[in-house]
């Protein structure tokens, strides 16, 4: 359950990754700062929650996380090893959602092409997972036909999807528009690149965000066209944000005309693209929490999420909605209500289900 953030050396990433995290990963003007993996948790910013908190006042608030990987940039050449290619490669290909770092900052810091153009920084990179997968498949399909000449049934499937995606790589097309949903699922255990959810990012300068550059400009119009979806963050602002109280980072935020924080709507895009929900817990006075989970968990499952005894021991769920029990402003009257249902083992969890365990 990993995002990666990727993207050109000094596009930003390392800003990013410690603006979401506060993870104090290194960030330099040269190449390649980063080398092992930057790995942090962030909150999900959720509403729900500080009301919850607000109501039940417990000792503890504890928000539901994603992790994030920041790894080292990518240059021309990566699929063949240039620059810190293989170990780029690598290391991304188990990650479950990708988020690209395009910059349009101008100032200060020195880029790997000699100009500042996202359009193509995104096309580099996008070529260089293209070749990249390219070889992976082309060597699966080395073995797949093997198998299929064995009698091996299951390998004819997946021997037409991996040609399928062969065509589309070499002629440069994105295997998202020619696999579908069940095709993708078939061969995930391949980890190719291409066939990953992504989220633009375009790291922007702060004169951006009230006189868009040309840059950023541009790079709108290209997004619009993929038809992919982008979302706007100045990293460094938000990383220095990152140093004072919520309360200030919210009013900070308000005073710049911005509704939102870029880093708040990336995690939230990126939890809805890990196909989490979050069910809650409260614990007496003490604490109250938000799981994630991803659709379709049981209540047996999201027990096991809190402990492994409830799992073991499941006897029923008791369940309120976030909503009927902020209307009602304590349990007691929603129960009186019939606002509380109990459910058994296999009762599939809803997003802002508050969820009582019962168990031997």
């Amino acid at each position: 359950m990993q995002v990666g953030i990727i993207g050109l050396p000094n596009a930003g990433k390392s800003t990013l990754f410690n603006a979401l995290t506060k993870g104090g990963a290194r960030v330099a003007n040269f190449p390649f700062c980063t080398i092992s993996p930057n790995v942090g948790m962030t909150s999900v910013p959720d509403p729900r929650l500080e009301k919850l908190g607000k109501l039940i006042n417990p000792q503890r608030v504890t928000p539901a996380e994603i992790e994030f990987v920041d790894v080292a940039g990518l240059v021309k050449g990566a699929h063949q090893g240039e620059g810190l290619g293989n170990e780029f490669l690598s290391k991304i290909r188990g990650v479950d959602v990708l988020v690209e770092v395009a910059r349009c900052f101008e100032e200060g810091i020195s880029h790997p092409e000699g100009t500042v153009n996202p359009v193509r920084d995104i096309q580099i990179i996008e070529l260089e997972l293209f070749l990249s997968d390219l070889e992976i498949v082309q060597r699966r399909l080395t073995k797949l036909n093997k198998l299929v000449k064995s009698g091996v049934k299951e390998a004819k499937e997946k021997l037409i999807i991996m040609e399928k995606l062969k065509d589309a790589l070499e002629k440069g097309e994105s295997p998202k528009m020619i696999c579908s949903k069940e095709e993708q699922k078939l061969i995930k255990e391949e980890g190719l690149l291409s066939l990953k959810p992504i989220i633009y990012v375009a790291n922007i300068g702060e004169e951006d965000l009230n006189f868009p550059s040309s840059s950023l400009v541009n790079l709108r119009k290209y997004i619009l066209e993929k038809k992919e979806r982008m979302i706007e963050v100045c990293a460094q602002l938000e990383m220095e944000l990152r140093e004072f109280p919520l309360e200030e980072q919210r009013e900070f935020v308000e005073s710049m005309g911005i509704k939102i924080k870029g880093t708040d709507q990336l995690v939230e895009e990126a939890y809805h693209l890990l196909n989490l929900i979050t069910f809650f817990t409260v614990t007496g006075g003490e604490e109250v929490k938000a799981w994630p989970v991803r659709k379709g968990t049981s209540a047996l499952q999201a027990a096991g999420k809190v402990h492994s005894d409830m799992q073991k021991g499941f006897i029923r769920a008791e369940i309120i909605t976030v909503s009927e029990l902020l209307r009602f402003k304590s349990l007691k009257k929603a129960r009186e209500e019939g606002k509380l249902t109990v459910e058994g083992k296999d009762y599939l969890v809803k997003d802002g289900d508050i969820i009582h365990f019962r168990f031997n």
